[in-house]
């Protein structure tokens, strides 16, 4: 049997968990001493997260600005009808990380951190220990009994289930990383959304493409809708997308990811038990309308790693801003409904409101005027008559199916 007893115990090394233990590596207590931590995380296998992309957007240089992929200072927004937004970003950047290169960045940092330990198990409870702090129990890949000790513990694992909600839509997309014969692709701009892709009945669907030089980049196609598709129509969509609509000839598949992200305005409790607490998308930091997660994992991070260095109570903050959550519910109830065409939705956003605008939106820092411009920017009866419905809907399971 393995056991640890340490001041905090980080449950699943994705995005959420390792983001926290980074920040934890650099910090002290009130008295001076950096904190013993736990990362457990899952074997190989279903439980574990495959290789993925995440971008965000940053001003300057970040902490992790080494392990940057790829970044841009230009984004497009093509329209269903060909009418396109294009707008330089300034100072800020779009930048792309991939997984594998931040577990590298997170395990040389872990490295110098006295008091670490690394351990691979199937976490089956994270929950208040009766004599004080919180446990984790678990089994190694032998089956034998793993028990973590700690003062504060931390989840960062997917939720089995997601919460009861009013409306409920998920960001499903696979991507292919392409390498052409000949130049294709412009390495300063990124089409965040290209709307010339056959739209679902529900929802709606883009293509992204990130360039990664002039003859290489990762071309996804994605979807909002209720239900993922099939690994066979995810093909033929990115088959039309990069062949029809893009025209790219000579391509070779390198690679591929997929995924699917919840697009909920269902309430995710940050706390689990006195002294466990949910962090990642099941603490809430997936913004509803958007499925960008990132930097509010980091938002999360900074001021856990604060709360500790102050001897406070490190309880997660809310991830978003209620009044953010709260428009994100009237996009989600208006998209799930149908009552607006998501594809003219999100394009005549951009084509209406300055890039910095929507971007500072996007990151949670706009004020509370511009969000009014952005509002006006909308088609108003549809968007009202959503928001007026949402107090009185019933919050239901979400219901997951594969079509």
């Amino acid at each position: 049997m393995t056991d640890v007893d340490v001041d905090i115990a980080v449950v699943g090394a994705g995005a959420a968990g390792l983001s926290l233990a980074y920040r934890l590596a650099g910090t002290t207590g009130p008295h001076g001493a950096a904190p013993t931590v736990a990362v457990v995380e899952a074997p190989d296998g279903r439980t574990r997260t495959p290789p993925r992309t995440w971008c965000f957007w940053e001003t300057g240089d970040g902490p992790y600005e080494s392990v940057v992929r790829a970044s841009w200072s230009r984004l497009r927004v093509r329209c269903p009808d060909g009418r396109v937004a294009e707008a330089e970003l300034g100072a800020t950047r779009y930048k792309m990380i991939r997984s594998p290169d931040f577990v590298a960045l997170v395990e040389r940092r872990l490295a110098r951190l006295p008091g670490l330990h690394r351990l691979t198990a199937t976490v089956d409870r994270v929950s208040d220990d009766p004599a004080g702090g919180a446990v984790v129990h678990g089994t190694d890949a032998s089956g034998a009994p793993v028990r973590v000790r700690a003062r504060w513990a931390f989840d960062s694992r997917p939720p089995r289930r997601l919460p009861a909600a009013r409306s409920t839509l998920f960001q499903h997309f696979r991507g292919w990383f392409v390498r052409c014969a000949s130049d294709a692709f412009d390495p300063s701009t990124v089409e965040l959304m290209d709307f010339r892709t056959p739209q679902p009945a529900h929802g709606l669907s883009f293509g992204y493409v990130l360039p990664l030089g002039r003859r290489e980049a990762l071309v996804e196609y994605t979807e909002f809708s209720p239900a993922p598709l099939r690994r066979e129509e995810y093909e033929q969509a990115l088959r039309h997308y990069t062949g029809k609509v893009l025209g790219l000839d000579g391509t070779t598949v390198v690679d591929v990811e997929e995924g699917v992200i919840p697009m909920t305005d269902a309430v995710f409790p940050r706390r689990a038990g006195q002294r466990v607490f949910r962090i990642g998308t099941a603490g809430g930091a997936t913004r509803p309308a958007t499925g960008y997660t990132f930097a509010a994992v980091q938002r999360q991070s900074d001021a856990i790693a604060d709360a500790w260095r102050r001897g406070r109570v490190p309880v997660p903050p809310p991830a978003h801003a209620a009044r953010h959550r709260a428009m994100d519910a009237v996009v989600l109830r208006a998209l799930a409904t149908g009552r607006v065409s998501g594809a003219r939705f999100f394009g005549e956003l951009f084509l209406r409101n300055p890039a910095d605008r929507l971007l500072r939106f996007l990151d949670g820092r706009s004020r509370w005027w511009e969000e009014l411009a952005i509002g006006l920017s909308t088609p108003v009866p549809p968007m009202l008559r959503s928001a007026v419905e949402l107090p009185v809907l019933r919050r239901r399971d979400a219901a997951v199916r594969r079509r």
